[in-house]
């Protein structure tokens, strides 16, 4: 057992979470990661509407009696968003924990804290992870360059980011990007975290509910496969690499390009679609991190967390010569 602030102040059995992962952050994952001992995010949005949210909360409770929170990630949209709606159902749920992302949490901090919900935001750099603390957050998830999703702007690797982060913050910080082993924890903790984030490692079990060709692919790719894009319009994202995501690389680097010039690849609708329910791994664009050099099979989210957590304690008491 590796008990942190993190399992303390989040009633888990392992510093371990699974991030929001939009069109995969549903019940059957969530509910797995929490039965597991980890935290897992349900991710609100990509529930159509808030009453569908209160739907899938309900089914998670279905699969699990162990504690999980919700991601409510908050970027411009074209299409507003109710943010307040699935804010309020976050709230009346009496879910204990919401993961921030994007935007500045701020107008949502008072209500939260008044409903009793703690709040974990993620950040990409020590300056946002201290507004963040600002703004009275619980902990930070410090993503460093290797991660899925946006990295943003600095490319500052977790090896830097994360021990940064914890001299700078009061509060604790957990570590995400690039991590998928116990090795991957141990270190973490070394720099400072009280633990880890994991998505990509979570994709590639049996519960997340994606087409199995995308699943052996995470095994099959290496740390190279994947690609940024974006980067031209100061929206720097980390894809897994394919034909779609060279593309969309070449066509914005031309000069003059515009993001109009990329949208109809870059499609979400179409990623979620055609390439993780379908599994047309040549179809659109999706979301992986470097971790993928580090996963070499797809199993139960039992089996990977307990993975991790075993190869952790033999690592701290074989090769560091401390006891857990």
């Amino acid at each position: 057992m590796i008990r942190t602030t993190f399992t303390e102040m989040f009633g888990v059995e392992h510093p371990i979470s699974c991030g929001g992962m939009t069109a995969v952050g549903t019940a059957e994952l969530i509910g797995a990661v929490a039965n597991a001992g980890a935290l897992g995010f349900l991710t609100a949005l990509t529930q159509p509407t808030p009453e569908d949210l209160v739907k899938e909360i309900a089914r998670t409770r279905d699969l699990t009696d162990k504690p999980f929170g919700v991601n409510l990630t908050i970027l411009p949209t074209i299409k507003p968003v109710p943010y307040e709606e699935y804010r309020q159902a976050i709230i009346e749920c009496a879910i204990p924990v919401v993961e921030t992302a994007g935007a500045n949490p701020g107008p949502h901090m008072e209500h939260f804290k008044a409903g009793g919900v703690k709040v974990l935001h993620k950040a990409v750099s020590v300056r946002h992870a201290l507004k963040a603390q600002a703004l009275g957050v619980d902990m930070v998830s410090i993503d460093g360059f290797e991660c899925a999703g946006h990295p943003g702007e600095d490319d500052v690797p977790g090896l830097v980011l994360i021990p940064a982060a914890a001299a700078a913050l009061e509060i604790p910080v957990i570590a995400s990007g690039g991590i998928a082993t116990g090795a991957g924890l141990v270190a973490a903790l070394a720099l400072g975290a009280v633990g880890v984030n994991m998505g990509t490692r979570f994709m590639a079990t049996d519960e997340a509910p994606i087409h199995e060709n995308v699943k052996q692919q995470i095994v099959k790719n290496t740390e190279r496969d994947t690609v940024l894009v974006f980067r031209e319009f100061s929206n720097t994202g980390r894809v897994a690499r394919n034909s779609v995501s060279e593309e969309i690389a070449e066509i914005s680097r031309r000069p003059g390009a515009k993001f109009e010039d990329v949208a109809h690849l870059a499609s979400g609708v179409r990623g979620r679609e055609r390439v993780l329910a379908e599994g047309g791994m040549e179809d659109g664009l999706w979301w992986a991190s470097q971790a993928q050099g580090l996963i070499n099979e797809v199993g139960s989210c039992d089996e990977v967390v307990s993975t991790i957590m075993e190869d952790a304690v033999a690592l701290l008491d074989d090769r560091l010569g401390v006891r857990s």
